[in-house]
């Protein structure tokens, strides 16, 4: 967490706020936060710099400037990048302050210590950059049920961690992959080169529904998510299968169980598992 639809819920929320606002200052809390470059160099490049415009690449925020730089934003697990209207006090972990002009201010907070910025070139992003290797963004058209069929048949492994896999599908999480999974009717360690035409015709709407699902209703806030204006997303409670005790269509008890390292729901019931693959 954050996943795709909440980036894309903090971009909508940060950019009508910052378009045409000049960054005049930034004060770094701490210095573990700042990727690329040093702190020092981090703090001189965002100043007297006017925001050009906000973009989403994967889970990454990217804030263009007219210094023809990208401040890059990763959230990872817990951070946050909050705007206020006037000075605020910074609260706990935050991490980073940005000043803007007429007085507004960007917080990055971060309990976990895990979310990284970069003050990047923005012709170089797509080189030797934090986005370097991103593969494709599941709700453009280059995200086709050819593709799918084509980088998933190609693989042995379970599909819940290859949906996971940063450098085949950019953006989509730990959430919106059970829910995904789920809608497609299809088992999380069942292997990916076995999926047939008509599954992966299934899992490919279905990962287009769930992520839009989840813009729609600003994202899912299961403990630290807050949009750029610190507002709590809705989306947790239309979630299907992610840490839910009943499956919504059949009714059976939601299972948990660890799949790639990672949490996973599942409906045992409208996810059956083929045989081969035990519990």
């Amino acid at each position: 967490m954050p996943e795709l639809p909440e980036v894309e819920t903090i971009r909508r929320t940060l950019a009508v706020k910052l378009a045409g606002r000049t960054l005049t200052g930034a004060t770094v809390f701490y210095s573990g936060a700042i990727a690329h470059p040093a702190p020092e160099q981090f703090v001189a490049g965002l100043r007297d710099a006017r925001v050009q415009g906000l973009r989403r690449r994967g889970k990454y925020l990217l804030i263009d400037l007219s210094s023809a730089r990208t401040l890059v934003v990763h959230f990872r697990m817990t951070g946050r990048l909050v705007f206020h209207p006037r000075p605020a006090s910074p609260a706990p972990h935050t991490h980073l302050v940005i000043d803007l002009d007429g007085g507004g201010q960007l917080h990055f907070v971060d309990s976990r210590k895990f979310g990284r910025l970069w003050l990047w070139p923005t012709a170089a992003l797509g080189g030797d950059g934090p986005l370097a290797r991103l593969g494709r963004e599941p709700l453009e058209d280059g995200f086709t049920r050819e593709f799918l069929r084509v980088e998933l048949g190609r693989r042995r492994g379970k599909i819940k961690p290859l949906l996971l896999d940063q450098t085949l599908i950019a953006g989509l999480g730990n959430i919106y992959a059970d829910e995904a999974l789920h809608l497609a009717g299809l088992h999380p360690e069942k292997p990916a080169c076995d999926l047939s035409p008509a599954e992966i015709g299934r899992l490919h709407r279905a990962i287009g529904r769930v992520l839009q699902d989840g813009i729609e209703h600003n994202g899912t806030t299961l403990r630290d998510y807050r949009d750029g204006t610190d507002t709590a997303g809705r989306h947790q409670e239309y979630l299907r299968v992610h840490r839910r005790p009943a499956c919504p269509v059949c009714g059976a008890a939601i299972r948990r169980k660890r799949v790639g390292g990672r949490g996973t729901h599942y409906c045992p019931c409208c996810q059956k598992e083929e045989s081969g693959h035990g519990d």
